[in-house]
């Protein structure tokens, strides 16, 4: 005689339910891992009773153990800040810099409704011509006006995306000829190993002199300043993702190049359907370092050759010599920072979207 469990149908549901919510929560692990906020996973698995004790050691190590680290740092720059002097005074602490954050932020706002004041005074200006009849006397005025803080920030990411497309237009294409060919690879490669040491504030002035020479006006879809920018920003970063490119589609498994010869592929077809789907992953590598040179090199060629953006921020400020300039300055580099580490999460997220790669 067997006994039958009364609540064995409610039990099955519960762990059907569970097993349903534990697959949930690692799907959802992968954009998490993409996000930089790994930590929520065992968060969520302890509130579900997944072994409890584990996923708060892992807590402590992926939330807590960083906590930790940023507050021994403020304290840290907190407590030696004040005892280090310069010209302008002392090193500003973390109060300091974050009273800077507001005034910003402020002065954000402040600008803003100013240029929508001088905007509305324009438009009236053109609808009073209009009714008027001399429409033919309407004028669009570019507001002048010094740019926010924002507006600087905007700029440079710009920027640096622009840079960033046309190196990847011109590193993806020649780094697929290098792989597929011995010969190509011989070609390139000194040219390589020339050009790739080169510091952009060597390329800077020559790109200067050429995008002058070539622009000879101020009209047109872009600024001299913006192209000068971003086409060095272009000459500094594409060679990360021309190297990675080059070893990737070298490396794609001599059997799949033999099955395309069977098949009688042509170039094209070979390239779509074989060499990208299997040099992806270190394409994306080559990609993401490339962005992250893109970024610290345009802060250098936005400084040097006063160009819009947050280079030029940090330049103008640095110039200013006021007493709230070295906490301009810092409010400068923590943005500068953080917005290095979104670029990369950005890029590492299409990376997650387009490839089976596990690299973080």
């Amino acid at each position: 005689m067997t006994t039958v469990d009364p609540n064995f149908t409610e039990n099955a549901a519960r762990e059907a339910r569970r097993a349903r919510l534990f697959t949930r929560i690692n799907a959802a692990d992968k954009w998490f891992q993409v996000l930089g906020l790994a930590w929520i996973t065992p968060v969520l698995k302890a509130v579900a009773g997944d072994n409890p004790k584990a996923q708060i050691k892992e807590i402590w190590r992926l939330l807590a153990v960083p906590l930790l680290a940023i507050l021994a740092f403020l304290v840290l720059w907190g407590a030696l800040a004040p005892k280090v002097q310069t010209s302008l005074g002392a090193v500003p602490g973390p109060a300091q810099v974050w009273e800077e954050v507001v005034n910003l932020h402020k002065d954000a706002q402040a600008k803003a409704v100013k240029r929508e004041k001088f905007e509305a005074m324009v438009e009236k200006r053109n609808q009073k011509l209009i009714d008027a009849g001399r429409a033919d006397e309407v004028k669009q005025v570019a507001y002048t006006g010094a740019p926010s803080y924002y507006e600087q920030i905007w700029t440079s990411i710009k920027t640096v995306f622009f840079g960033f497309l046309l190196a990847t237009l011109v590193a993806v294409p020649l780094g697929i000829m290098a792989g597929l060919s011995p010969y190509a690879n011989a070609a390139l490669n000194p040219l390589i190993q020339i050009f790739k040491p080169v510091s952009p504030l060597a390329w800077l002035p020559i790109v200067t002199m050429v995008v002058s020479a070539v622009y000879v006006t101020q009209d047109g879809l872009f600024s001299k300043s913006f192209l000068i920018s971003a086409i060095t920003v272009t000459l500094c970063s594409l060679w990360p993702t021309l190297i990675n490119t080059a070893l990737g589609v070298a490396s794609i498994d001599k059997d799949l190049v033999n099955v395309s010869k069977v098949l009688k592929m042509n170039t094209y077809t070979k390239i779509v359907k074989l060499v990208l789907p299997s040099a992806l992953p270190l394409i994306f590598t080559g990609l993401r370092l490339s962005l992250g040179v893109g970024w610290m090199v345009l802060i250098a060629a936005e400084m040097l050759a006063q160009n819009p953006g947050l280079g030029k921020f940090v330049w103008d400020e640095f110039q200013n010599g006021s007493s709230s300039s070295l906490a301009k300055i810092m409010v400068a580099v923590f943005t500068i920072g953080i917005i290095g580490f979104l670029l990369d999460r950005v890029m590492y997220a299409l990376q997650s979207l387009f490839t089976f790669s596990n690299n973080r």
